[in-house]
């Protein structure tokens, strides 16, 4: 049985979600999360890194629709939010990671250098277009260097998502 305190940490994750603020997490909140990364890194929405974006964006929200929408109307409740995340994550917590991943990868790629990988510092700027505030969001991108060498990659960001739901603020 899973714990109401995890329940609880699960249930706080719900307005990273809802980018809007208005009650419930749906495709726009994608969108728009996928807009403000965009506008953020001065990238056009019809580029490659643009499309891939969205892409990512849509790939997420199908992965968390598919998880927790469980009365299809489009529209993720916060109930239905924590009752589907709590099975996801006590089923496979990477499995619920692996939805991510698509738009995982295209952020990274969109502030990423050559190599694959992104500074600390471009981390921190895409945490807070998607709403972290300043001080969580450079501990959660030194966070996300693992290997202590001021960039960060796929590798570390995928696991640390599925991390992100499990642990307390």
């Amino acid at each position: 049985m899973v714990s109401s305190e995890y329940e609880r940490r699960i249930a706080a994750r719900f307005a990273t979600f809802d980018q809007d603020g208005n009650g419930w997490i749906d495709r726009e909140d994608f969108s728009g999360a996928a807009k403000a990364l965009l506008a953020e890194f001065g990238a056009a929405a019809r580029s490659d890194k643009g499309q891939a974006l969205y892409a990512g964006a849509e790939a997420f929200w199908q992965g968390m629709a598919g998880m927790a929408d469980r009365d299809g109307d489009q529209r993720i409740t916060r109930t239905e939010f924590v009752t589907g995340a709590v099975k996801r994550l006590r089923d496979n917590p990477d499995r619920f990671a692996e939805i991510a991943r698509p738009f995982l990868h295209a952020a990274l790629q969109l502030v990423a250098d050559p190599d694959g990988t992104a500074a600390v510092d471009d981390t921190v700027r895409v945490l807070r277009a998607l709403g972290v505030g300043e001080d969580l969001a450079r501990t959660v991108a030194a966070g996300l260097d693992a290997d202590g060498d001021g960039r960060v990659t796929e590798q570390e960001i995928v696991p640390a998502f599925a991390r992100y739901f499990t642990v307390p603020e």
